[in-house]
């Protein structure tokens, strides 16, 4: 009965965390101290889909999902999902925070990694924004969803990479329906 649970809490393509099973477990995880809530959008999935098929989307998401997962396994406490779509979200321990810009370059780059899929390699990029929640007035995952989405959705309008949310403040502006971002430190920024 337990396994049978757990598949039902488990998105069937990926094999991460659905929304839901994602939601319960983070918001326990950020009870027991500083935690890093990361959102990560495909880039260039719907054109790989279009050209492809779905069947190389779906490889896309599998191979993605494993990439999410080898990168936060030695992270002990990391709750990874897939949100839906192309979505991903993760919450991974952060008691030094210096070190989330190396953690988000390394899953970018495994995230970015080349796949195969019927003799073709193929690729996708992605978007990545964090929030610290130390930097929070208060520990909420829906607050550190929104700042990381914020962070996400400014990286991504500067063509992909990663992002890390600078401080407590919402934008409280939206752009079709979504965040808009602020002013922060991307990965392209970071690395110039």
């Amino acid at each position: 009965m337990r396994r049978r649970l757990s598949a039902a809490r488990r998105d069937p393509l990926s094999g991460l965390w659905t929304r839901a099973a994602f939601e319960r477990r983070a918001a326990r995880a950020l009870v027991r101290g500083p935690h890093a809530v990361v959102v990560m959008d495909l880039d260039g999935f719907k054109q790989l889909n279009d050209t492809f098929g779905h069947a190389a989307g779906d490889e896309a998401i599998r191979a993605i999902a494993a990439c999410l997962t080898t990168a936060l396994a030695e992270l002990d406490g990391s709750v990874a999902a897939r949100l839906g779509g192309d979505e991903f979200a993760a919450v991974v321990p952060a008691p030094d925070p210096v070190a989330l810009p190396w953690l988000l370059r390394t899953l970018h780059d495994a995230v970015c990694t080349p796949f195969s899929y019927r003799g073709q390699t193929l690729t996708v990029g992605a978007s990545i924004g964090a929030c610290l929640t130390a930097e929070l007035p208060a520990v909420s995952l829906s607050l550190a969803l929104r700042r990381a989405d914020e962070a996400m959705y400014t990286v991504k309008r500067s063509g992909g990479g990663w992002r890390l949310a600078d401080g407590p403040t919402l934008t409280h502006t939206t752009t079709l329906g979504r965040r808009t971002g602020r002013q922060g430190t991307t990965g392209r920024e970071a690395a110039a």
